[in-house]
């Protein structure tokens, strides 16, 4: 859902993953037709790390052995 949104919406990707900042600047941004295809991907690759630092975060702290 949030690579969705990243794709249509891209200022609105980053305040879902907690990024208010970048989402103001992605915004601005986005405010020009040429921008928009930037921001899409920069919000979509930002969706990607979120997850993965997820999986991380969750795999570090889950107390199982890492095999």
């Amino acid at each position: 859902m949030r690579l969705f949104i990243a794709i249509f919406l891209p200022w609105l990707a980053f305040f879902t993953i907690g990024r208010p900042f970048a989402g103001i600047i992605c915004l601005l941004l986005q405010i020009t037709l040429i921008g928009w295809i930037p921001a899409a991907i920069w919000a979509a690759y930002s969706v990607s790390q979120y997850h993965t630092d997820r999986k991380i975060r969750d795999a570090m702290y889950s107390g199982r052995p890492p095999y």
